[in-house]
């Protein structure tokens, strides 16, 4: 699980750096019309909550590890890679 959080954050970071014109960008900003179904099936309890996103789960994380305005500090290269090693260190411990 911590390999995980930590791809997901740099490619958070990624993704946040990219070219605007790019796909990944568009996708990832984009908004689709209509509306969204209702519901996760896995239990009956959570019929009635929406569905998680990619981004629920990495800002949840986020969250957890106290890192805050991670929208402008994913903007700076060098600011984002010390928030990913301080993650690291931070998930590694015992």
């Amino acid at each position: 699980m911590t390999v995980i959080k930590i791809r997901r954050m740099e490619w958070l970071g990624h993704v946040i750096r990219m070219n605007e014109t790019g796909s990944v960008k568009k996708i990832f900003e984009g908004k689709l019309e209509g509306r969204r179904g209702r519901g996760r099936p896995q239990t009956q309890e959570d019929k009635r909550r929406p569905r998680l996103r990619w981004i629920n789960d990495v800002e949840g994380d986020l969250r957890k590890l106290d890192v805050k305005r991670w929208g402008m500090n994913a903007l700076d290269r060098e600011e984002w890679a010390s928030i990913i090693r301080e993650t690291k260190a931070k998930l590694k411990r015992p």
